[in-house]
């Protein structure tokens, strides 16, 4: 067949979409839940719900803390037999491996501390390689006092990292999987741009009386359009923040000689000391380190917050404290660290201004990441995100209902395929989200293991959304529209309802309470499970609606541009 260029880019655009679609929709739909994670964190986790807490004092809060975090059992157990010699002696318990680094990390919507440690492991195997064992805590900046461990941090922990790893761990193949769909997403909008020579045009049409088949076209091309920069560049984006570390990590591979000599000198050019002297140096107040770094801050007419404090070496005479500042003020990834000596706390090092391509990486990076204080931005990625999520889900249903009759005429399973993994995908994916949720409502505070319960949950729900989208798509092979869209419409917005009240239930903290003592982050998520439950009612109606309208549809022949959508 000779094609043109443009219908190369009609198949490209396709096929390629079709088959990574699913992943993209899950990028996307979490990425904009990522937003607003803490916020999740603190309807998920009612110990948390208070205000958001600036870095305490170190010598009074954090330092005793020190020597009661200690790495898990799981960790000590999965890790220690590996980095251990036996040959050199008994292996360390995990009460008494030393600590190395201590750390701490806070934003300006961060109610709870999450601090950190790394431990040394005393006879290791290769005692050049990076022979540690980490531990992490949250802790109530306040009083100090640690949080249970097995508390999910629904949004941090679980709806985050699935946004960029699809909770893949083995061999980081969730994150070569996103990677992909990153970069075919790129081909796509391209291609899309290239399809769709009348962008002016389709920004504006929408036609929702009309037929299914041409509704959600209309809404494909508008919600790709409107949102087209935003879904470019972070796609684009999100590639470079795991170029190096993870897609091609050539520093720690094939070029390590290359990267460890960099650091040798990256020591001596900063006089941060590389590794321990083995001589053990008291530590003096960290409190007066940070008072001076902020007088610094101040004086470069930048004052603000700590936001990352880590001591390096710890208990030794090469000991040193880094002080970051939150950059919350400012789009760009910039810490503008302040190094200490530990034993004396005599500045050692301030970092400079970055060279412009690592102020470029920076931008994009922080841009990407949002780590900055600026809530109307912050809706604006929600709404790129969901309208990228609105036009996946749109060219899943177009797809479908085009060829729905032509694979019933000749027999084919193709798009009943389809549509089960596109309600799978979109339905029931919401379904999955706020069955965690009411999970997260529903059980016992004080259960052992409850984040693994809430995280059961989540995926059960959504292999079962799968296996009802799978027994009900019967139609589809008649030509006919499936009916478990307007199933799982039904079944989300009672969960979602039924997570509001259960919120309400068991904590007081309904929206009588919430909305007037301006406690937004609890009040948000419940007004978004409600606006939820609205809008899956709305669309179950329409999909009601238009069911009845099916055997006028036939009656309009589709246009020329939906056929270049084949």
């Amino acid at each position: 067949m000779n094609w043109t260029f443009r219908q190369a880019m009609t198949w490209m655009h396709t096929w390629l979409g079709l088959v990574l679609g699913f992943v993209l929709m899950v990028v996307f739909f979490f990425g904009s839940l990522s937003v607003f994670d803490r916020e999740i964190d603190r309807w998920a986790i009612p110990q948390t719900r208070f205000a958001p807490q600036p870095m305490p004092s170190f010598d009074r809060v954090l330092h005793p803390l020190m020597s009661q975090i200690q790495p898990s059992p799981v960790e000590y157990a999965a890790k220690m037999p590996l980095l251990h010699d036996p040959t050199k002696g008994p292996m360390t318990p995990r009460e008494a491996l030393p600590i190395d680094e201590f750390w701490a990390y806070t934003t300006h919507r961060d109610p709870v501390l999450l601090i950190g440690a790394d431990f040394s492991v005393p006879l290791p195997r290769d005692p050049a390689a990076h022979n540690h064992i980490h531990a992490r805590a949250t802790i109530d900046p306040r009083t100090g006092s640690f949080l249970k461990d097995d508390q999910l941090k629904v949004g941090s922990a679980f709806f985050y990292p699935l946004h960029y790893s699809l909770q893949l761990t083995w061999k980081n193949i969730g994150y070569f999987v996103v990677g992909l769909a990153a970069f075919i997403m790129l081909a796509a909008l391209v291609s899309g741009v290239v399809i769709h020579r009348r962008l002016f045009r389709e920004f504006f049409t929408f036609r929702p009386r009309k037929h299914l088949q041409r509704s959600a076209l209309d809404l494909h091309n508008l919600t790709g359009v409107l949102a087209l920069p935003f879904h470019f560049f972070f796609a684009f984006t999100g590639l470079v923040i795991f170029a190096a570390s993870i897609y091609l990590p050539l520093g720690h591979t094939v070029l390590k000689p290359l990267h460890d000599r960099h650091g040798a000198l990256e020591s001596a050019r900063t006089g941060l000391p590389h590794a321990r002297a083995g001589v053990q140096a008291p530590m003096v107040s960290v409190d007066a380190m940070v008072a001076d770094a902020r007088r610094r801050w101040s004086d470069r007419g930048m004052p603000g917050q700590v936001g990352f404090l880590k001591i390096h070496h710890l208990g030794d005479a090469n000991s040193y404290v880094s002080i970051y500042r939150a950059g919350s003020d400012r789009v760009a990834l910039v810490g503008e660290g302040i190094h200490f000596q530990a034993s004396t706390g005599r500045v050692l090092h301030e970092d400079p201004p970055r060279e412009p391509a690592s102020a470029a990486h920076q931008f994009l990076t922080g841009l990407h990441l949002q780590h900055f204080e600026h809530w109307l931005l912050r809706w604006l990625y929600v709404a790129g995100g969901l309208m990228g999520c609105v036009c996946i889900a749109t060219g899943f249903v177009f797809f479908v209902e085009k060829r729905k009759q032509q694979h019933a005429r000749q027999g084919s399973a193709g798009a009943r395929v389809v549509d089960a993994l596109a309600v799978a995908t979109v339905t029931g994916m919401l379904l999955a989200t706020a069955s965690m949720l009411l999970a997260n409502r529903l059980l016992p505070a004080d259960l052992n293991g409850s984040a693994d319960w809430q995280m059961r949950a989540f995926w059960g729900a959504w292999v079962i959304s799968l296996l009802h989208a799978a027994w009900r798509n019967a139609p589809v092979a008649r030509g006919l529209r499936s009916p478990a869209w307007a199933e799982q419409c039904l079944a989300l917005a009672v969960v979602a309802v039924a997570a509001v009240l259960a919120n309400g239930w068991s904590t007081g903290a309904h929206l009588w309470v919430t909305v007037p003592a301006g406690n937004w982050p609890v009040a948000g998520v419940d007004l978004s499970l409600l606006a939820t439950a609205a809008l899956a009612l709305a669309v179950r109606r329409q999909l009601k609606r238009q069911a009845a309208m099916a055997p006028q549809a036939a009656k309009h022949p589709p246009t020329q541009t939906e056929v270049a959508h084949a």
